[in-house]
C-alpha cells in the first residue's frame, strides 16, 4: 500500500469509542455499562470482563454532538448512574481509540483526530510496545533491530517488516502503526437481561418515595426493552439496606411476556409489598428484566380494560417523543419523586 493509500485510509474509518473499567469491576455493574451505550448506538461491542467498544456514526447526528462530547455523556451517566470510572478514548478507528483510552488524562476521556497528521502525532512517537495489539516476543524482535517507535515501525516498507515478524502479522501490525485499522465493530446478540437501579441520597423509611423509584426503573426498563423490540418474561428485584445488606425477590409476569410499563411497575410493587418491611431503612433498589424474548415471537392478549388501553396508547406517544428528544423527556409525574 503506497502512501496516499494509507493517508485515504486513515481517515475512511467510523467515529469509535474505547471504554475501559476498572480491571476488578462486579459484573452486574459491567452488564450495566453495556446497557448504558446501548442506549447511545446500538453498535456495541463487549470486550469481557472490562472494556468495550462502540461505533457512534450514527449517533452523533440523533443527539447532536460530536463524538467527544457522545464520550463525556457517557462517562457522566457511568458516574453519576452507577459510581463507574469509565476511561474512554475516541478515535477514527479501533486502534486509535483502544490507545487513547490506556491515558485519558483528568477528564476521563481522550479524543484523537481523523486526520492523517493528527494520527501521526498521537502514535509515531510512542514507544512501539504500546502499540494496540503488539506481542511481548514482538516487541522484542523489533526491538532487537533498532525499531523502539511506532513512527519507525510505520516507516519501514511492509516486505521488510513481515519478513521480520510473519506475513499477515507484519502487514497488520504495520498498518496500525500507520493509523489504519480495518475492524469493524460487530454487535453481540441481544442481551438476555436488562437491568437499572437507584440508589438513594439518604438511607430511606418512606414507602412511598421506594414506590417512585421502583416507578422510575419500570419506565426505564420498558422504554429500553421496546427500543429493542424485546419482552421480559421475568422479573428480579434487589434492595440494598443501610447495612449493605441485600435480599433479592424474582417473579414471572403473569400475564405472560411483556415490555409494557404497567407490568413492570405492577410486578415491582407486589414484589416490594411481599417483603412486608416495617422500619428497614433502604439505600438502594434494583430492577431487572430476565428471560428476554423477540417482541415479534409475543403474542398480545387482548384486553377490555379502556384505562390499559388508554395508557398503552399513551406509552407509544412517550416513546416516540423520547426517542426524538431524549429518554427520559417525558413520563409518569410520580416516577420523578425518585432516588439518583
Amino acid at each position: 500500500m503506497d502512501e496516499q493509500q494509507d493517508e485515504r485510509a486513515v481517515g475512511a474509518g467510523s467515529p469509535i469509542l474505547h471504554l475501559r473499567c476498572p480491571r476488578d469491576v462486579d459484573p452486574y455493574l459491567y452488564r450495566l455499562l453495556l446497557g448504558l451505550v446501548g442506549d447511545v448506538t446500538p453498535v456495541v461491542q463487549s470486550l469481557p470482563p472490562s472494556a468495550l467498544v462502540a461505533d457512534v456514526s450514527g449517533s452523533t447526528r440523533f443527539f447532536d454532538r460530536d463524538p467527544a462530547e457522545l464520550a463525556r455523556m457517557i462517562r457522566a451517566r457511568a458516574l453519576a448512574l452507577y459510581g463507574l470510572p469509565v476511561m474512554i478514548g475516541v478515535g477514527p478507528n479501533w486502534t486509535i481509540a483502544a490507545m487513547a483510552s490506556r491515558e485519558p488524562g483528568p477528564g476521563g476521556v481522550r479524543a484523537v483526530g481523523s486526520s492523517p497528521e493528527a494520527v501521526a502525532a498521537f502514535l509515531h512517537p510512542r514507544p512501539v510496545g504500546e502499540l494496540h495489539g503488539i506481542g511481548r516476543a514482538q516487541e522484542q524482535t523489533l526491538t532487537k533491530f533498532g525499531v523502539h517507535t511506532v513512527g519507525l515501525l510505520a516507516n519501514l516498507p511492509e516486505a521488510t517488516v513481515q519478513r521480520v515478524l510473519g506475513g499477515k502479522s507484519g502487514r497488520l501490525l504495520r498498518e496500525r502503526a500507520c493509523g489504519i485499522d480495518r475492524r469493524k465493530v460487530v454487535p453481540a446478540e441481544l442481551p438476555h437481561s436488562a437491568a437499572a437501579q437507584r440508589r438513594f441520597p439518604t438511607d430511606t423509611l418512606a414507602p412511598e418515595l421506594v414506590h417512585a423509584a421502583l416507578l422510575s426503573l419500570a419506565v426505564e426498563l420498558g422504554e429500553r426493552l421496546r427500543s429493542r423490540r424485546q419482552a421480559a418474561k421475568a422479573v428480579t428485584m434487589t434492595v440494598t439496606f443501610a447495612d449493605r445488606t441485600q435480599i433479592h425477590r424474582s417473579r414471572q409476569l403473569p400475564g405472560g411476556p411483556s415490555a409494557h410499563t404497567d407490568d413492570l411497575r405492577d410486578a415491582a410493587y407486589e414484589l416490594y409489598r411481599a417483603l412486608g418491611l416495617q422500619r428497614a431503612r433502604v439505600r438502594a433498589v434494583a430492577l431487572r428484566c430476565e428471560q428476554l424474548l423477540d417482541a415479534a415471537a409475543v403474542s398480545e392478549q387482548l384486553s377490555f380494560d379502556a384505562g390499559r388501553e388508554h395508557r398503552l396508547r399513551s406509552e407509544q406517544a412517550m416513546d416516540a417523543l423520547n426517542r426524538r428528544f431524549g429518554s427520559g423527556t417525558v413520563g409518569p409525574a410520580a416516577s420523578y419523586r425518585q432516588a439518583g
